[in-house]
């Protein structure tokens, strides 16, 4: 706590210049007394803290005192801002930047905490590639070359062309005004406009791309939270989607939120269960994500979902319900000496 109230104090000094000791422990909520033991500390470490007395004295740092890392480039900042986590990173193409960033903090840190910090790292594991399960947990990304032209037509403010593979489409290039970049549970997009319509097009899906030269019609001033949250509401309602009744234990209602594009109705019911209407893509991402719940969820409508379910479940029942066959095909067995 202490070492993060004397980092704070010299920031309060870097940005104000000069401050009483009453102002600084109001700012850090402390006593006095504490801010000005906090002040000889930082005299003792080194940090050239010093006094001015008078009605409008107070502490400031010497003139060009500077406590910025030094050799972090462009991307390497941006990385520390975004990253958030590692697929943070990764999403944006900055992985490598955030390594080499991280590298640089750790080269500043003094000897003593290094060696702490770099022991205690080792025991903290973020976002690894599989679950427990051994499935794959971090979907595929964009070259870093690809995203070097994307990322840099974000920020520059120009467009962009990119040779993009829609789903179930041949890639093809189209010409886009870039608004910006939202990374969701590691899943990475790129908001922008075509033809003055807006536009989300999925970081992974974009093959190759190029910065072009002029500039991008697009607004100055930009609200990436509200822009994401009003395309996530238009998506939900679009009229191509399929709703579905479902009713469901209650314990189970946040794992089956995590297949559903949304929730249009929910309510409990006489018998315990919750009811929901939920909205899918299409009925063969609804028959997907339904099956995964299919022990505890039940789908009451659309019949033909239900038909669907029954007819999997009704073959898998078929499947099991005789001995397995126990002859042995060739080589499957088979292991080398």
């Amino acid at each position: 706590m202490r070492a993060d109230r004397l980092v704070s104090l010299v920031l309060l000094l870097r940005r104000h210049e000069r401050l009483s000791a009453e102002t600084l422990a109001r700012e850090l909520e402390v006593s006095t007394r504490t801010v000005l033991r906090d002040i000889e500390a930082l005299s003792t470490a080194g940090v050239p803290v010093y006094a001015e007395r008078g009605r409008h004295g107070g502490f400031s740092l010497l003139p060009g005192f500077r406590t910025e890392l030094t050799g972090l480039n462009h991307d390497e900042a941006l990385a520390l801002l975004v990253a958030g986590s590692r697929r943070g990173a990764q999403a944006f193409g900055l992985g490598s930047a955030l390594s080499s960033a991280m590298r640089k903090v750790l080269d500043a840190l003094p000897e003593s905490y290094r060696d702490t910090a770099t022991g205690s790292a080792r025991r903290l594991l973020i976002d690894p590639d599989t679950d427990l399960l051994a499935r794959p947990s971090i979907p595929r990304d964009a070259s870093d070359t690809t995203m070097v032209e994307v990322r840099r037509a974000v920020l520059d403010g120009h467009r962009l062309r990119i040779h993009y593979a829609a789903a179930e489409q041949q890639a093809r290039w189209r010409t886009v005004d870039p608004i910006g970049l939202v990374t969701v549970r590691g899943q990475g997009y790129l908001l922008a406009m075509r033809a003055g319509v807006d536009r989300t097009y999925r970081l992974s899906r974009i093959l190759a791309a190029e910065e072009l030269p002029e500039p991008a019609q697009r607004p100055e001033l930009v609200d990436l939270d509200r822009i994401w949250q009003e395309r996530g509401a238009r998506f939900r309602a679009g009229g191509d989607q399929l709703t579905v009744l479902v009713a469901l234990d209650p314990a189970r209602r946040a794992e089956l939120l995590d297949t559903a594009l949304g929730v249009r109705a929910e309510e409990t019911g006489a018998d315990g269960r919750v009811r929901m209407e939920l909205t899918f893509h299409d009925p063969r991402h609804a028959e997907w994500a339904l099956w995964q719940h299919a022990e505890t969820v039940e789908v009451l409508a659309p019949q033909g979902l239900r038909d669907s379910l029954r007819d999997r479940a009704a073959a898998i029942l078929t499947r099991y319900r005789a001995p397995a066959d126990d002859s042995e095909p060739p080589g499957v067995l088979e292991h080398p000496a």
